[in-house]
C-alpha cells in the first residue's frame, strides 16, 4: 500500500470511530487519497459523503450540517486556492462555535516555494480562526506512523468539540502515487485492534470525574507542570501504586516514590515482570527514555490535564484524557509495590555507593548532594539539559522543596534571569544548578542596577568547558569534528565574570565542601569543575551498576 492511501485510510477510520457521520468533499487531484477513503467508508455504510464542485459552497454546506447536528463534519479539498475558499466558512464556524474538521490536501514540502503548480503556503492558513491546527506531514512507511495518525485524528476530533467547539485544521501533504496500487501490505497493522477511538476524551462538566478501575498494578507518573500533585500522590499511596516523579514534577517524596525508575525501566527482565494495568500521568514527562518506553507500551494510559484543548502525550499512547481522575483504594496483597520498592532500593544503594567512592566532584553526585543539602522551603531551578537529568537519576525522596526548570521548550535561554526572577518571587532560600553554557548564555542576567532588588540566590555552575550532554549522545563517536561542533569548549574564566559583576565567588574543590560552599546570603556563584569524558564514563558505570543490582533482586 502506498503511504498516501495508508494515511487517508487511517485518518478517515479514526474520525468515524470518534463519531463523525458526515463529510463534504470538493473534488481535486491532490486530495484523491482522502476522497477515495471517504467514498469507501460511505460504500461500507459507515457515513454519508456530500460532493460539491465549488469549495465555498461545500464549506457552508458542511457548516450547516455541523451546526444542526452539533457533530464535527469533515470538510475536504485539494491544494492551493481551493483551501483559501474555505476561509469564510471557517471564520463563521469559529465565531458561532460550530465543530468542523477541515482537511486540506497539500503538495509535499520540496515543492513549496518553487513555482510548482497549485502550491501555496497552507501552513496555519486559517490563523486564529481554528481551535487547533496540525501540519500532518508527508506519510512514510515506517513503524509508529499509525499511532501518530490515529492520535492526531482523535485529538483533532476532540479539539473541535471541547471545551470550546469550533473548527480544526489538518493540513495533509501527499506525495504521488495518490491512488491505490493494488498492494494492501504495510509495515504495521493499520487497524488499532478494536472499534474504539484511539484517545477517549472525558468532556468537562461540573463534578465530572473519571473513575479508574480498581487495580493494584497501577503506576502514577508525574512530569513537569503537574497540578494537584499532593492529592494524586496520596491517592496512589492509598492504592498501593509506585510513584514515578521527575524532580520537576515535585512528587518525589514518601514511601511510594521510586528514585531509580530510569534504571529499573532499562532492565528488560524488570519491565517484563512489571507491566502495569494502568498508568496515570500528570504533567509532561520527558526526561527518561525508558519511562517514555513504559508509556508507549501501557495497556491503559490516562492523561490528567487542566485543559482538554491541549494535553501532553509525547509517545501518542494516551487512551483516555480527563481533567480529574479518581484512583480507588484497593485492599489486598501489596506484592506489586514491594517488588518495585525492593528493586528501587537496590539500584539506589548501588548508585550511591559508586558515587561515594571518592571525594572528587562529579556531576551526578553534585546533583544528588545539592538537593539533599539545601534546607526545607527552598526553591531550586535546574538547567533543562544535563543537570535536570542528573537530578532525575540520583535524587532520593524528600519533602519540602520546590524544583523548577524551563522544560516547556527546554531551551538554554535566559536561565540566570529566570533563576533571579524566581528567587525574587520566593519567600525562602533559592538555588540554581546550571551548566556552564547555560550560565554563559545569560551573563547579562547578572547586570542588576544599584537601585534594583537583589535576590538571595546561590548559582551553582557545573563547568565542564562545553556541552556536556553531547558526550552522552551518539555524536560523541564522531571524534574528529566532535569538540568543535558539539563539545564547543569556551575556556572562559567564571571567577573573572563574577568579579566583573562584583558577585561573591567560591570554587568547589571536593564533594565534602558543598555545605560550606552553599552558605551565605545574597547573589553568589559557586563553580564546580568537571570533565566531560569522565562524566560520560561515570554515567555508563551508574547504569551498569544499577542494572546489575536490579537483576540480583529479581
Amino acid at each position: 500500500m502506498n503511504p498516501a492511501t495508508a494515511l487517508a485510510t487511517v485518518l478517515v477510520d479514526e474520525l468515524l470511530r470518534g463519531g463523525m457521520t458526515d463529510a463534504v468533499l470538493a473534488p481535486g487531484s491532490r486530495s484523491a487519497p482522502l476522497a477515495l477513503a471517504l467514498d469507501a467508508a460511505e460504500r461500507a455504510g459507515r457515513m454519508r459523503l456530500h460532493v460539491r464542485v465549488d469549495e465555498r459552497s461545500a464549506s457552508f454546506l458542511a457548516l450547516g450540517l455541523a451546526k444542526r447536528t452539533a457533530r464535527p463534519v469533515a470538510l475536504v479539498c485539494t491544494s492551493g486556492t481551493a483551501a483559501a475558499n474555505f476561509h469564510p466558512a471557517v471564520i463563521e464556524a469559529s465565531e458561532s462555535a460550530v465543530p468542523l474538521i477541515v482537511l486540506t490536501a497539500d503538495r509535499p514540502p520540496e515543492l513549496r516555494g518553487t513555482g510548482a503548480n497549485q502550491t501555496i503556503d497552507q501552513v496555519k492558513l486559517y490563523g486564529t480562526a481554528v481551535r487547533w491546527t496540525c501540519e500532518v506531514g508527508v506519510p512514510e512507511e515506517r513503524p509508529g506512523m499509525v499511532a501518530y495518525w490515529r492520535s492526531m485524528a482523535s485529538r483533532g476530533y476532540a479539539a473541535a468539540l471541547a471545551p470550546d467547539p469550533g473548527p480544526v485544521h489538518l493540513n495533509v501533504s501527499f506525495r504521488e502515487p495518490l491512488i491505490p496500487n493494488g498492494d494492501d501490505t504495510w509495515c504495521e497493522p493499520l487497524d488499532s485492534g478494536d472499534a474504539s477511538v484511539w484517545t477517549r476524551v472525558r468532556e468537562s462538566s461540573p463534578g465530572s470525574v473519571l473513575h479508574v478501575p480498581p487495580t493494584r498494578r497501577g503506576v502514577l507518573v508525574i512530569g513537569d507542570g503537574a497540578v494537584n500533585v499532593k492529592r494524586y500522590v496520596a491517592a496512589a499511596s492509598m492504592a498501593g501504586w509506585p510513584v514515578l516523579s521527575e524532580p520537576i514534577g515535585n512528587g518525589r517524596y514518601g514511601d511510594h516514590a521510586m528514585s531509580s525508575y530510569h534504571f529499573l525501566l532499562g532492565v528488560p527482565e524488570f519491565v517484563e515482570a512489571h507491566q502495569p494495568e494502568v498508568v496515570v500521568t500528570l504533567g509532561r514527562p520527558g526526561l527518561s527514555k525508558p519511562l517514555l518506553g513504559m508509556l508507549r507500551r501501557a495497556q491503559e494510559h490516562i492523561v490528567v490535564t487542566p485543559s482538554l484543548a491541549r494535553w501532553p502525550d509525547p509517545v501518542r499512547s494516551a487512551t483516555q484524557v480527563a481533567q480529574e481522575v479518581e484512583i480507588p483504594v484497593v485492599s489486598g496483597d501489596d506484592g506489586w509495590l514491594k517488588s518495585w520498592r525492593t528493586a528501587d532500593q537496590a539500584a539506589s544503594a548501588a548508585v550511591d555507593t559508586l558515587l561515594d567512592e571518592s571525594e572528587e566532584v562529579t556531576e551526578p553526585r553534585l546533583a544528588r548532594d545539592l538537593v539533599a543539602t539545601i534546607p526545607g522551603g527552598s526553591l531550586l531551578l535546574t538547567s533543562a539539559s544535563m543537570p535536570v537529568r542528573d537530578l532525575d537519576q540520583t535524587m532520593r525522596p524528600r519533602r519540602g522543596l520546590r524544583i523548577l526548570a524551563n522544560r516547556g521548550a527546554s531551551g538554554i535561554d535566559g536561565l540566570v534571569s529566570t533563576a533571579i526572577g524566581m528567587a525574587l518571587g520566593h519567600s525562602g532560600r533559592s538555588y540554581a544548578l546550571l551548566g556552564d553554557l547555560s550560565f554563559l548564555h545569560d551573563q547579562n542576567g547578572l547586570i542588576i542596577g544599584p537601585r534594583e532588588a537583589r535576590p538571595d540566590l546561590a548559582l551553582m555552575v557545573v563547568n565542564n568547558d562545553g556541552g556536556g550532554i553531547f558526550s552522552l549522545l551518539p555524536q560523541a563517536s564522531l571524534r574528529e569534528p566532535f569538540e568543535r561542533v558539539f563539545g564547543t569548549p569556551h575556556g572562559v574564566d567564571l571567577e573573572r565574570i563574577a568579579a566583573a559583576h562584583g558577585i561573591p565567588y567560591t570554587r568547589l574543590d571536593s564533594a565534602g565542601q558543598l555545605p560550606r560552599a552553599l552558605s551565605g546570603d545574597g547573589l553568589r556563584i559557586i563553580e564546580a569543575r568537571t570533565d566531560r569524558e569522565k562524566n560520560a564514563l561515570l554515567h555508563a558505570r551508574m547504569r551498569q551498576t544499577a542494572q546489575d543490582a536490579i537483576k540480583n533482586v529479581l
